[in-house]
């Protein structure tokens, strides 16, 4: 069972449970859905502020100790560099989501809770670097996301679930089964034989959610799976002769998806655990000045732990 969370020191970030927000979901969810509302100069500030009154609203329901929030650096990452059309697709966001991005990381300092960007890697590489660091410890994980790649960073002993902002509910290992067909650990071959729209991604021509799924129950691995479709008579797939063909031309292309859609677990310089990630408080000389700067009124109410 997960361990729960504890205030007592120091000596209890390695038994707390740590929870990871994916800035950019949180940002793009509270974008549309928040009303336009400027600053007093004019700086459009609703994304931001959906963003922060979520950061909160998740810190006080969780009686959460330990925090970061993780954040995309660029809209290209060492990925690009692998294949230039990843997320080629999406072009920039609206100028007024794109001015906010750097006022949400203002937000969360502001807010006592430890931002992370890296030059060439995304979110998720960040949230799956410390998540890593953190297990190790021995502290727990809860990623704080709606992406559906980092399903692959949920442990079958609990030590790391994802939780959906949305529904407020946290996905385990069994969670991630009924949803994909696959244990956490194969999405990244799931996303190889299926591919991922939102990354412009492509996937293995004929295979779709329940094909890749029964493949992989039965074989484990994109390199596992046979050419000879005689082999697959205990898949639970439709068409085996037709996939096994189609797999055979494309198995280069879907390994390069799988090592796309792979987090890194070791991002250069991301090294914080328990001790860095303990919320202290929202310092006020940040917090007050930036409220006012925003013509955020209430937003200080709304803060229930202020640094000493």
């Amino acid at each position: 069972m997960p361990i729960p969370p504890s205030s007592a020191g120091d000596r209890d970030d390695a038994r707390s449970v740590a929870h990871l927000f994916d800035g950019h979901v949180l940002v793009f969810r509270a974008f549309h859905v928040m009303p336009e509302m400027p600053a007093p100069d004019g700086t459009p500030t609703g994304a931001a502020y959906g963003f922060a009154r979520a950061l909160l609203r998740h810190l006080e329901r969780q009686g959460a100790t330990h925090a970061a929030v993780c954040f995309d650096f660029a809209l290209e990452c060492f990925r690009n560099e692998l294949y230039p059309p990843y997320k080629a697709h999406r072009g920039e966001p609206p100028p007024e989501l794109e001015l906010q991005f750097a006022i949400c990381q203002d937000v969360a300092r502001a807010l006592g809770i430890p931002v992370f960007v890296q030059k060439r890697y995304e979110a998720d590489d960040l949230l799956a670097t410390l998540s890593a660091r953190l297990v190790r410890e021995g502290a727990d994980v809860r990623v704080v996301t709606t992406d559906k790649d980092l399903a692959q960073l949920v442990r079958e002993d609990a030590r790391v679930l994802l939780h959906d902002p949305g529904k407020d509910v946290a996905i385990d290992a069994d969670g991630v089964r009924a949803r994909f067909g696959v244990d956490p650990e194969q999405i990244p071959d799931f996303l190889g034989l299926v591919g991922d729209a939102v990354d412009n991604l492509p996937g293995v021509p004929g295979f779709g959610p329940k094909s890749a799924a029964g493949a992989l129950r039965r074989f484990r691995a994109i390199e596992a799976i046979p050419e000879d479709a005689a082999s697959w008579r205990d898949c639970a797939v439709r068409s085996p002769a037709r996939l096994a063909e189609s797999l055979a031309r494309h198995r280069d292309q879907a390994l390069r998806v799988r090592q796309l859609a792979t987090v890194e677990r070791a991002v250069p310089g991301v090294e914080a655990g328990g001790r860095e990630l303990r919320l202290r408080g929202a310092p006020r000389d940040l917090a007050l000045p930036l409220f006012e700067r925003l013509g955020w009124a209430g937003m200080a109410a709304r803060v229930t732990r202020w640094a000493e």
